[in-house]
């Protein structure tokens, strides 16, 4: 027995936030952000919403796509650094909203790698028979702390959310085997500065702006460039597997020179790199989530294919999956 994913969904805000909305508000460019970043737009949550209810939309999407109830699901993990509030957490509002009661829910907070986090927490429960049907949400509100008014910064974030569930499997699909990995020493290249235990939130860490997202760019380009490379090939080689079985690898969409770079310690054809990095921007958590759900809905992933996940974020955190995509007819 093992585990696979058989069901997958995502959700998006409707409101767009252009390139050109941007030049209204910082000191950028169409060319300077499309050049450095690849994006072209990203979504952004209304104000009346938060990450749960993004959350939920995917995690209905999923549910149905795996053509299960909700009351079918066993336990909700959720991936995300922008939750509703401190606590309760946001797989808890996530249940509430979806009806389902009595199973166990948690945060994860691994950044842009939650969504793969999620995925192996949940394959660890399936696999030990503990859990037959989890439901895996990574919803972000990456607005909410994007500081508009640091142009290094806002260009990037945007916000969605997607949803896989996995179940036990005895079939040849499924996820066959991850890798995670994160380093704490290089925390302080990305976070956010106020708002937990050590720094709660006073007049002065409001109007200090210490609420946003802090990021060190060139030094993070480079860790993430080395760790997504090697978490790729860490797993590939555990699983004696070449990378040219590979039909597609799905990275984190945070920045499309990071993504080349990755393609090119790889050796790994641009072409088979799934890219929506344009539309979205980085979603943190969601990105590659959507991107994978984006992927399959396209047919640009097909059953029987051979599919790589990975991502890096704050933490500094790292990850990469195998997965061989599909399911029983």
């Amino acid at each position: 027995m093992g585990s696979n994913i058989t069901g997958i969904g995502s959700y998006v805000p409707e409101e767009v936030l252009t390139n050109a909305d941007l030049e209204k508000m910082v000191d950028t460019s169409e060319e300077w952000i499309v050049t450095r970043t690849g994006i072209k737009e990203r979504r952004i949550c209304p104000g009346d919403k938060a990450a749960s209810d993004l959350g939920t939309e995917a995690a209905r999407r999923a549910i149905a796509d795996a053509g299960i109830e909700a009351s079918d699901v066993e336990m909700i993990i959720c991936a995300t650094i922008t939750g509703d509030m401190i606590f309760p957490s946001t797989a808890c509002v996530i249940q509430n909203n979806l009806g389902i009661e009595n199973v166990p829910c948690f945060d994860i907070s691994a950044a842009c790698s939650g969504f793969i986090y999620g995925l192996e927490i949940a394959r660890n429960f399936v696999d030990n028979g503990r859990y037959n049907k989890v439901l895996v949400v990574a919803a972000e509100c990456m607005s909410r702390v994007t500081d508009y008014k640091d142009r290094s910064t806002c260009v990037l974030l945007g916000d969605g959310s997607a949803a896989a569930i996995v179940e036990r499997s005895d079939s040849n699909f499924g996820i066959l085997d991850t890798y995670i990995a994160a380093c704490g020493k290089f925390g302080n290249l990305l976070y956010v500065p106020a708002g937990g235990s050590r720094m709660p939130a006073t007049h002065e860490t409001v109007e200090n702006r210490l609420h946003y997202m802090k990021m060190e760019g060139s030094s993070l380009f480079r860790i993430a460039v080395v760790a997504m490379g090697e978490a790729v090939k860490k797993v590939l080689e555990k699983n004696k597997i070449g990378i040219e079985h590979l039909s597609m690898i799905i990275p984190h969409q945070a920045n499309i020179r990071i993504i080349q770079a990755v393609a090119r310690m790889l050796n790994f054809p641009m072409e088979k790199m799934f890219l929506n990095i344009e539309k979205y921007g980085n979603m943190s958590a969601a990105s590659v989530g959507v991107a994978l759900d984006e992927a399959v809905k396209s047919k640009k992933v097909k059953k029987g294919d051979l599919v790589c996940m990975v991502s890096f974020g704050a933490g500094l955190t790292w990850a990469a999956n195998i997965m061989r995509w599909g399911k029983d007819d």
